[in-house]
């Protein structure tokens, strides 16, 4: 490395460290997560009570809620209103089904200029993909450990 190099990496290790970065706001964080995650879990039981209501069975109304949600993290993906929700509650949006929802319709969107096959459906799983892959495996993998302890 030349002296230039050497100056351009000293330079960026004294930017990089931790002391010239923001610290985050720990608590509001959290307080913003657990109130924007609690009000899309009750509008999600909002609809489950209401389908119950209306005498939809048990079952069938959960599968109803879970098109109803994910349907409403699509529509707020698509019109602009997640990602804003997103950057004010952070985690908050991604636990629940409309964060799934919302991992889906992003990449779609923003790789529809490319086309509807190599675009839109090539990379419509680039982030869920791997929550799939590991959702799926881990559920695999307990789903054995509790199979072998019930032989016992």
């Amino acid at each position: 490395m030349d002296k230039k190099e050497k100056q351009i990496v000293n330079k960026f290790k004294e930017l990089s460290k931790d002391e010239n970065q923001p610290k985050p706001k720990l608590l509001k964080n959290c307080i913003c997560a657990f109130i924007v995650g609690g009000l899309i879990c009750d509008v999600g039981q909002f609809f489950l009570n209401l389908l119950l209501n209306y005498g939809v069975a048990e079952a069938d109304a959960g599968a109803y809620v879970s098109v109803f949600m994910v349907f409403i993290g699509a529509f707020l993906t698509g019109i602009g209103v997640y990602d804003k929700l997103a950057s004010f509650a952070g985690a908050g949006t991604v636990v629940p089904i409309t964060g799934f929802s919302n991992s889906i319709v992003s990449p779609a969107m923003e790789f529809k200029k490319e086309g509807y096959i190599f675009g839109v459906a090539a990379k419509m799983f680039t982030i869920a993909g791997p929550v799939l892959v590991y959702g799926i495996g881990t559920s695999v993998i307990v789903g054995l450990i509790y199979y072998v302890i019930g032989l016992f």
